[in-house]
């Protein structure tokens, strides 16, 4: 299924490629197809035959037009766009999704209308959405023309008419649906009404000052109430939002009437300027409020949609209340309190239904936020009494506007918290994150909208206005980081340069605002304010044009959906909320009376006691969120679950030993290999998000633990199923302890998310949670590697196969660009992968020929590596310079990947079948295929950066000539380095040398040159600089061969030079690479220089080697001097990076410290000597022991366990490097000035070589960890027997406790208590033998710590005292543990009537006879009055008090059944006689089976004593 799911995605891929304009053809004929349905429709609407569809109703038609109506408005969005850059592909992409969602826009107007019985409805529906295809089908053969001719400059404005022309049909086909036409009739009369603020004319009126002024207040009582209605019809039918509707355009025809009445009565022109200003914003947020309602009606799922509607509704509340300010000259703190009010009642519908998110705040910030407000709500309830009675008024209305806000604030925390305890609940849908936040989009919208509407109201402040740049600043850069975020992800080049370009203008036209706003800050002119509103209505119209293209499909997010549970987990916190709204709304008003009267005793009652209700419900929100943390049900819930996982493995642990794990039939072998395989994977791939949620993602750390946790009892059952499969029980307990060690990393894991919860603030959890997801990731690890490794040895490819699908997937998937990784390092990651993989399939093919067997690891070792190819090559692809390369890439890729998928497969089949000639001659061809398509990855990489591919290339190849360089040097070591002729000497080939790197040194200028240069340019350095090294590698080894194999300390020493040369070469080769392209302050540049210097210093280094090299009295020096050099060098390399791909163990680590001490010997032995050979060979040794102690000890710091012993691992070889060029140094010092003095200091120098060697040892101890020891040690054998022998006995005890009598006949119900006693008997003998033979161990310890008996280091140890001793306590152990399960049996089969009393006793007797052999190899060596051996003495009396309470128990069950069983006589003669010969006949017979048992019983013992030694014998007994 996997190998044709990706066969299939590459034809599809080339399908769609062929297609062309097609799809821009067939989405045309699909719309005018839709158009002639539409005709049909009508004609049945008017024949009245025209009836709805099974399960459609008007409502839900209604919902999916207008749902509908905005996926085709998006897709019109990207249609446009990727005609206007003249994208053929994706313009035909964008056609057919036009086309689809105008087909289920076709299918909702037909519902619409077939549910009406309105015939005006009915025509009019359906000739709106006639004039939505007339007018679509226009747009595409617009586009069509503009990617046909895509230079022509009157593209772009035809689209655009042309899409205006489509809106404006959407939005009438809209206006058509039950309820809008009301809404639309109630915008309408709000514009018309608000056209007298225009006119500069005020009512008159009879009515007094007062009078009005109280009529204003009511009617703005009427519309706030009327605001809070259309809220909560929006979520209703389209006639509740019809009906709210007319009554809200109502209650503003009033209010408004009111307002210019007051503002007719007022003579101050000021006060009459700010009325009408103040009512020309309650206009515009009215009208807000209605097109919000509306949006939310047609699409009731559209993000963020419910939270726009209440913020209209706050803005309304807002206006009134600061109308009302201005209007109102009541008592003092009245019309505070009023506003107080309206403010606080308006965010009641918050809590109603909280399903989206309120805003960006976390659970702990909304938590946090609860605290802090809360505090303020006390202070503010406080202020309000205290500055009541004491009459400062001022201040009293301070108090009870910091109260609402305090209140506001409250609810919106709560309402964002409930939100979030909705979503993470296990049973609710969470969210699928889309390319961009739309909800973030239309927030952005919302508040740059508002702010330019601040900027340009006249009644605005400089604080004002300053105050809305400020939004729109942080908005717009929010806009401009997401648009190059998403430009960065999408896969669609249509979208990516429509994003950026958005971005662009959005940047644009900010900096043309924030001109303007300079501007106005500096003269707040009309002028001035009129430049602003002009400059805000391009930003206006840019934003809202990327918030409709981000509304694609595309780019959606799915919404979470929450569940009944989900909505019981959030009552409390709503419950609370709204007690606390509610407490607060009376608490005003009771302060709104304290305000006149506050020393009316009543009154101040009321306030403290509906002061109390809101303290006890603030109370009641602080106890419900800390209760309701996300994620903490299901985290114990997860626990319980690994628990339980872990209880499993350890019942089938405990039955492995004791041999009794019954086979698993529902699956076979394989099957269960792949259910762990496939958990283990799911299991790790959620480490790193339930890493993220614990640590600051309590919303998503319910879900993602209920989903790892989910996995954990397949692994355990798959576990335990592959283990019962399993003859082999050592593989069996590996299988099920590996299981078990990652069930309890889990369990540890998950006690760390829990305490960390997901709050980021409690960063003392962090660590915790780090390293016990550290953990779990490297145990699952190592279980998926043992797996994937056991199942590629079998054969098993499945999983492998399913692997390489799911990585040639992700080549398509976007991710966004990691910072500091630029294409060049993915280039470089990505030809090393390809290069592997091309030589593993060229092992396959050689193994299938020689060794099938290991097909399986190297499938393996395939698989991983295009697992990390595929990963790389997303990165390269969205790095690289253009998008054609990136999709050159990623093609060449997923072929590849198909042809693993192929070979894998193979491999596979000859496993199964290693004859099959067949898949022989497959597995050959696609390995060949790979290496073909390989070259086309390299192709696709080159194409993207040829200079850099080019170093690439040239750092392979100086690599090779390393390597070759290497083993020049071993022959050369061995004597075997010949010249190629007798006449050959090295002056014929110094000039050649020279020449040749004088050469080098210019192309090494092109090539640091080339860096700053084209692509081209620096590929032909680098080509160039390879093949002048690779001259120069071949001259210089002509002329160490020209030296002769007499001297093979002065041909090292040559071909040292030219080595470090190469080495700083391939140095230089990387740094140019990655300083390609890039500017002059880059660090990568200073990299670059620092390369070129150690190149020419090695260049020259060479240059004095070749002119020494036969001048016996220099070349020791000249070699010191360059071994110096080169261990300089390699340190500033050691120190670069920990990084290495060299495997090296603990053990490895101290065998490369023995060449350290016997080059630090000869160096010493140089230094007293001055002797020039000496030098030279002191030089050359010192050289290799040091590089090669170097990349070992790097390598073995990998395997350290904590970050501290790799720092020290890394240390102490960078300590022994420094201290062993000291002694060079001195030595150096010495042959220039050999006074006495300066030999004297060898012997210091030396020492501190001999102590860092000495470290590095420490440090290899602690990497290779206390567990480890010598296997032959015979006291260690012995340790190990015994705690064998205990382990086995302690199972035993157990499966004998699980035992019980069997259930005796009517008849003999007596017999139960014996039975009873004998088991209780068995159960302490089973105890006691474990004790005897623990205690047996620990007396052994006690002994090898007393140096009584010492371990063994050699093989032939067990020749030995101490190895005959252990043998014998070994065998004595054996033996009891051997006794003891056959006790256990015989008990067992005794009480179930299956065996007679005498086998229990027999079984009882061979306990105590073991345990006394058992005591006598112990005492053999033992101090009597230890501890240890007093209780192990202790230990062997319970064993025996327990075998003889057996025997007696045993006995007495015998002698009973002796006494019940009674025997009758036959009186007649013929049958008494019979009577006897028929006990005598079994009195023989049984006689027989006594000497037959004696014989065996005999020949059991010589066969088990004859083949040991005497002494071992003796020691046994």
């Amino acid at each position: 299924m996997a190998a044709a799911l990706a066969e299939l995605r590459t034809s599809a891929a080339r399908a769609q490629e062929a297609c062309g304009t097609m799809e821009i053809d067939g989405a045309l004929i699909h719309i005018n197809d839709l158009e002639r349905e539409l005709v049909e429709i009508k004609q049945t609407a008017a024949a009245g035959k025209l009836l709805p569809l099974p399960g459609e109703s008007l409502d839900s038609s209604a919902l999916q037009l207008g749902a509908t109506s905005k996926t085709v408005g998006s897709s019109m969005a990207q249609l446009l766009t990727a005609a206007a850059q003249g994208n053929e592909n994706y313009t035909g992409i964008a056609a057919k999704d036009t086309a689809s969602a105008l087909a289920v826009l076709t299918a909702a107007v037909r519902g619409v209308a077939a549910c009406s019985d309105d015939r005006r409805v009915q025509d009019n529906i359906i000739d709106a959405a006639r004039d939505v295809m007339d007018k679509s089908a226009n747009l595409i053969e617009e586009a069509k023309k503009a990617v046909n001719n895509p230079n022509n400059p009157d593209n772009q404005q035809r689209l655009a008419q042309v899409a205006k022309a489509v809106s404006h049909a959407l939005n009438n086909c809209v206006n058509c649906l039950p309820g809008q036409r009301d809404v639309d009739a109630a915008i309408k009369e709000i514009s018309g009404a608000s056209q007298a603020l225009s006119s500069g004319e005020f009512p008159t009126t009879t009515r007094s000052f007062q009078e009005v002024q109280g009529g204003v207040n009511m009617a703005a009582v009427s519309l706030n109430q009327a605001a809070n209605n259309v809220v909560g019809a929006s979520r209703g039918t389209p006639q509740q939002l019809a009906t709210s509707s007319t009554r809200y355009g109502k209650a503003y025809k009033d209010f408004l009437g009111e307002g210019l009445t007051f503002a007719g009565i007022s003579k101050d022109r000021e006060t009459q300027s700010q009325i009408v200003s103040g009512l020309r914003s309650v206009s515009m947020v009215s009208s807000k409020l209605l097109l919000a309602a509306k949006s939310l009606s047609t699409d009731p799922n559209a993000p963020n949609a419910k939270n726009l509607l209440s913020q209209a509704a706050r803005a309304v509340t807002e206006s009134i209340n600061h109308l009302i300010n201005i209007c109102t000259t009541s008592a003092p703190g009245q019309k505070e309190c009023d506003s107080a009010l309206r403010q606080i009642q308006i965010m009641h519908n918050l809590l109603d239904n909280p399903t989206e998110p309120v805003s960006d705040a976390s659970y702990f910030d909304c938590l946090d936020s609860v605290m802090e407000k809360s505090k303020n709500l006390g202070e503010s309830m406080l202020g309000i009494t205290d500055h009541a009675k004491k009459g400062e008024l001022d201040q009293f209305c301070g108090s009870v506007k910091g109260f609402s806000g305090s209140v506001c604030a409250l609810t919106e925390a709560a309402a964002q918290a409930a939100y979030l305890v909705g979503i993470s609940d296990r049973a609710s849908e969470p969210g699928k994150p889309g390319l961009v936040d739309q909800s973030q989009f239309a927030r952005a919208n919302q508040a740059i909208q508002m702010a330019c509407q601040n900027l340009t109201d006249p009644a605005s402040t400089q604080q004002q206005v300053l105050s809305a740049a400020t939004v729109v600043a942080k908005h717009t850069s929010a806009l401009c980081n997401v648009c190059r975020v998403a430009s960065s992800k999408t896969s669609n080049p249509v979208a990516k340069r429509h994003f950026v370009q958005s971005a662009k203008d959005v940047a644009n036209s900010t900096a043309n605002l924030v001109k303007a706003i300079k501007a106005l800050d500096s003269d707040f002119g009309d002028a001035n304010r009129q430049k602003c509103a002009q400059a805000a209505k391009p930003l206006i119209d840019a934003v809202e044009e990327l918030t409709t293209f981000a509304s694609s499909p595309e780019f959606t997010s799915v919404p979470a959906r929450i569940s009944r549970e989900a909505r019981k987990a959030q009552e409390p916190i709503l419950s609370s909320g709204k007690a606390m709204i509610d407490g607060a709304c009376d608490m005003v008003k009771a302060a709104k009376q304290l305000a006149v009267s506050p020393n009316d005793p009543p009154t101040y009652l009321l306030y403290s006691n509906h002061s109390k209700s809101v303290s006890g419900a603030i109370k009641g929100l602080v106890a419900a969120m800390k209760e309701s943390a996300p994620g903490q049900k299901e985290c114990d819930d997860a626990i319980e679950t690994m628990t339980s996982s872990i209880k499993d493995l350890d019942q089938a642990s405990l039955a492995a030993i004791s041999q009794s794990l019954a086979p698993r039939d529902h699956n076979t072998p394989q099957g269960f290999q792949e259910q762990m395989i496939n958990s283990a994977k799911e299991i790790l791939d959620r480490v790193e998000p339930v890493r993220a949620a614990s640590k600051g993602e309590a919303e998503k750390l319910g879900h993602l633990v209920t989903s790892m946790a989910g996995y954990f009892e397949p692994l355990a059952d798959g576990a335990v199923g592959a283990a019962s499969k399993t003859i082999n029980s050592k593989r069996q307990m590996a299988i099920l302890d590996q299981t078990k060690t990652v069930a309890e990393s889990a369990l540890q894991f998950m006690y760390a998310a829990k305490e960390g919860g997901g709050n980021p603030k409690a960063g003392h959890t962090h660590g915790a949670i780090d390293e016990a997801a550290d953990g779990m990731k490297e145990v699952v690890e190592d279980l998926l590697q043992t797996l994937e490794d056991a199942a590629s040895s079998a054969g098993v490819v499945t999983n492998m196969v399913d692997s390489l699908s799911k990585s040639i997937a992700r080549t398509d998937d976007r991710m966004a660009l990691i910072a500091n990784l630029s294409f060049v390092e993915y280039q470089t990651e990505m030809v090393r992968l390809a290069k592997h993989i091309a030589r593993t399939a060229q092992d396959m093919v050689g193994k299938a020929v020689s060794n099938v067997s290991e097909l399986g690891p190297l499938s393996n070792n395939l698989t991983h590596d295009y697992n990390d190819l595929s990963g790389n090559a997303q990165g390269a692809a969205i790095a690289s310079s253009s998008p054609q390369v990136g999709q050159q890439i990623r093609k060449a890729v997923q072929e590849l990947g198909n042809l693993c998928i192929d070979l894998v497969q193979d491999a596979g089949h000859l496993q199964a079948n290693p004859t099959d000639t067949y898949s022989r001659k497959d597995l050959a061809d696609h390995a060949k295929a790979i290496s073909e398509k390989v070259s086309h990855v390299l192709a696709a990489l080159q194409a993207g950066s040829r200079g850099t591919q080019a170093c690439i290339n040239a750092a392979h190849t100086v690599s090779g000539i390393i390597g070759d360089l290497d083993t020049t040097i071993m022959f050369a070591t061995a004597g075997t380095l010949n010249p190629d002729g007798d006449s050959d000497n090295f002056a014929d080939h110094r000039e050649n040398i020279l020449k040749t790197a004088k050469a080098l040194v210019e192309d090494t200028k092109t090539l640091v040159a080339g860096a700053a240069s084209d692509q081209e340019k620096l590929a032909m350095a680098a080509q160039s600089a390879v093949r002048t090294i690779t001259r120069l590698a071949d001259v210089v080894k002509f002329g160490a061969g020209s030296l002769g194999s007499s001297q093979p300390d002065a041909q090292v020493l040559l071909i040292n030079a030219v080595k470090d040369v190469a080495s700083a070469l391939s140095e230089l080769i990387s740094c140019t690479k990655n300083a390609s392209g890039k500017p002059v302050q880059d660090p990568t540049m200073a990299g670059l220089k620092d390369s070129a210097k150690v190149m020419v210093t090695n260049v020259t280094s060479l240059l004095k080697t070749v002119k020494t090299v036969e001048d016996e009295a220099a070349r020791g020096t000249r070699a010191l001097e360059s071994t110096i050099e080169a261990i300089s060098q390699e340190l500033k390399a050691y120190n670069t990076t920990d990084k290495t791909d060299q495997k090296a163990s603990a053990e490895d680590l101290i065998r490369h410290t023995r060449p350290i001490t016997l080059a630090t010997a000869k160096a010493v032995a140089a230094g007293n000597s001055c002797r020039q050979e000496d030098v030279i060979v002191a030089a050359n040794t010192g050289r290799k022991a040091v590089f090669d102690l170097l990349g070992v000890c790097k390598a073995a710091a990998q395997n350290a366990d904590t970050a501290e012993v790799k720092r020290r691992a890394i240390q102490s070889g960078r300590d022994c490097a420094h201290v062993y060029k000291e002694l060079l140094d001195h030595v150096n010092t010495i042959i220039q000035k050999p006074t006495h003095e300066n030999k004297q200091l060898l012997a210091t120098y030396s020492k501190k070589v001999a102590n860092s060697v000495t470290c590095i040892v420490q440090v290899a101890e602690v990497i290779k960890g206390t567990d480890w020891v010598d296997p032959d040690d015979p006291t260690v054998i012995a340790e190990n027997e015994l705690l064998g022998a205990a382990n086995s006995i302690e199972a035993a005890a157990k499966k004998l406790a699980m035992l019980k009598p069997r259930r005796a006949a009517k008849e003999a119900d007596e017999n139960l208590n014996f039975e009873e006693q004998i088991l209780e008997a068995a159960k302490s003998i089973a105890a006691a033998t474990a004790a005897l033979v623990k205690s047996a161990s620990v007396a052994q310890k006690e002994l090898l710590a007393q140096g009584k008996i010492g371990g063994a280091h050699l093989a032939s140890a067990f020749e030995d005292e101490d190895g005959q001793w252990s043998q014998g306590l070994i065998s004595a152990a054996k033996l009891v543990a051997a006794a003891t399960h056959s006790l256990c049996e015989a008990a067992n089969a005794m009480v179930q009537g299956q065996a007679s009393e005498e086998k229990l006793i027999s079984s009882a007797k061979q306990v105590a006879s073991s345990t006394a052999q058992l005591l006598v190899a112990c005492k053999v060596k033992a101090d009597t009055d230890s501890v240890a051996m007093q209780r192990l003495q202790g230990a062997g009396n319970a064993v025996k008090r327990a075998t003889e309470a057996l025997v007696k128990a045993a006995q007495q069950a015998k002698d009973f059944a002796d006494e019940e069983e009674s025997l009758t006589i036959n009186k007649r003669m013929v049958g008494g006689m019979a009577q006897i010969i028929m006990a005598q006949e079994e009195i023989i017979r049984k006689e027989k089976e006594l000497d037959a048992a004696r014989v065996r019983y005999a020949k059991i013992r010589k066969q088990k004593y004859q083949d040991k030694p005497v002494e071992e014998t003796d020691a046994l007994w």
